[in-house]
């Protein structure tokens, strides 16, 4: 139950429901509600088929790169870590989990943006994959591999309900209470990216 309620934190936080809906009630603002619920609904399954992909073939993965477990933690909590100074900061032009200005600059002017830039990079980007690909390497047996899954099921539900109120939730919040929530949960994953980077350290030099 620990390790699950660390990988949904975890998940949770990189995803960033909240964040990503303010940022689609943003882009969407021109569109009808039948074509924000459709993309909200196609966006959230093409990033969701994304994550899983990357979960089911981690290990395959980073055994056909040589890349050890380890490893893997330190450059993904070093990348998490990056992840959580950009969203205490508020910064959200590194790509790490927003759009580039140019991207969205594209974005605002898409008929759809399903799948760019909602699946990919907000909601399945760089440090959604990470995650899940740390996710993977944790699992160990059938028990533990449908939990993780279950973890994953749950955050990309919330994701999809945030979107289908996205606008209610960025007219409650503003500006000013977005960016507290991002301090916030940057603040909590700084702290879980250096356990990861702890845990990879500790393992690598016990091997």
């Amino acid at each position: 139950m620990e390790n699950l309620l660390n990988a949904f934190t975890v998940l949770f936080v990189v995803i960033d429901p909240i964040g990503v809906a303010t940022i689609f009630a943003a882009l969407t603002h021109r569109h009808t509600e039948s074509q924000r619920r459709r993309m909200a609904i196609t966006g959230t399954m093409l990033s969701g088929a994304i994550l899983v992909t990357f979960f089911l073939l981690g290990d395959n993965l980073l055994t056909l790169l040589g890349i050890t477990l380890p490893a893997f933690r330190i450059a993904g909590g070093i990348l998490l870590f990056l992840l959580a100074i950009d969203m205490v900061v508020v910064r959200q032009s590194s790509g790490l989990r927003a759009t580039t200005p140019r991207e969205q600059d594209e974005a605002e002017h898409k008929d759809d943006v399903s799948v760019f830039p909602l699946a990919f990079p907000l909601i399945a980007g760089p440090g959604g994959m990470t995650t899940v690909l740390l996710m993977s390497a944790d699992s160990s047996g059938i028990a533990t591999s449908m939990g993780l899954m279950g973890v994953l099921t749950l955050v990309m539900a919330l994701m999809l309900l945030c979107l289908l109120f996205a606008a209610n939730i960025a007219h409650r919040l503003g500006e000013t209470g977005a960016n507290v929530i991002s301090r916030l949960f940057g603040l909590i994953l700084a702290a879980l990216a250096m356990q990861f980077i702890l845990d990879g350290i500790k393992e690598g030099l016990l091997s």
